[in-house]
């Protein structure tokens, strides 16, 4: 099959799944498609296929476009139209993290496999809640257990959702921890610290680009300040 010809098969893959598709995928679902055993259309030719369709929808003029994330390729709306996209799925892009639920999934994201002991070492409080609403949401899985622990723990990893939800194909794809060297969600969980700190309630919101976005806080004196400005 030639090239051109090969495109709008791969195109219509791509747009017809429910998960991101791999190169060995659509490879193997254009051969059963048309029933090639003797002559089978080569990975190679799937990838150029596949170049051909990210390049079309790089145009600026179409709203979505094909990226590679979650270990596959899929279409995906781009980040200028997260807002009025929001607008058809309502609460669904607006549901709020718990300081608590946010913090463990942090960790759970930069330790993981983690245990549930060394998620409440590090924080210094239960983590049995937060656990359970990020395995309700499915932002987490369970792993497997540590062999090397008392009792083989069961060990937590961020889910397939989580990175496709944040855009990354791998843990390995989390921005480095001294970028956030001076986030308050951070300070729970620097590895070199064996001190657990408190950290003060913070409020995350989606922002309209579709990324987490702190809310500022103010403190008792700023806000006693505020407050009798406002009486004024």
């Amino acid at each position: 099959m030639e090239l051109m010809e090969l495109i709008p098969h791969v195109e219509a893959l791509i747009f017809a799944a429910d998960h991101p598709l791999t190169v060995s995928e659509i490879t193997t679902l254009v051969n059963k498609a048309f029933g090639f055993l003797d002559h089978m259309i080569p990975e190679d030719q799937v990838e150029a296929a596949i170049q051909a369709v990210v390049e079309k929808y790089a145009d600026e003029n179409f709203p979505f476009e094909v990226k590679y994330r979650g270990g596959g390729y899929q279409f995906l709306t781009k980040k200028n139209y997260f807002k009025t996209v929001a607008q058809l799925n309502g609460d669904k892009f607006l549901k709020r993290l718990s300081p608590a639920a946010l913090e463990t999934l942090a960790i759970i994201a930069y330790r993981q496999p983690v245990s549930k002991a060394e998620i409440e070492y590090i924080r210094g409080v239960n983590a049995d809640y937060a656990i359970q609403k990020l395995l309700e949401k499915e932002l987490i899985v369970i792993s497997g257990r540590s062999e090397d622990q008392p009792g083989k723990p069961l060990l937590y990893s961020t889910s397939r959702l989580f990175m496709d939800y944040f855009g990354l194909n791998g843990p390995e794809d989390l921005p480095p921890l001294q970028e956030f060297s001076d986030d308050t969600l951070m300070k729970d969980f620097r590895l070199q610290d064996d001190t657990p700190s408190q950290t003060q309630d913070t409020t995350y919101i989606v922002s309209e680009d579709g990324t987490l976005q702190p809310v500022p806080q103010q403190d008792d004196e700023q806000a006693s300040e505020n407050s009798a400005a406002e009486d004024v």
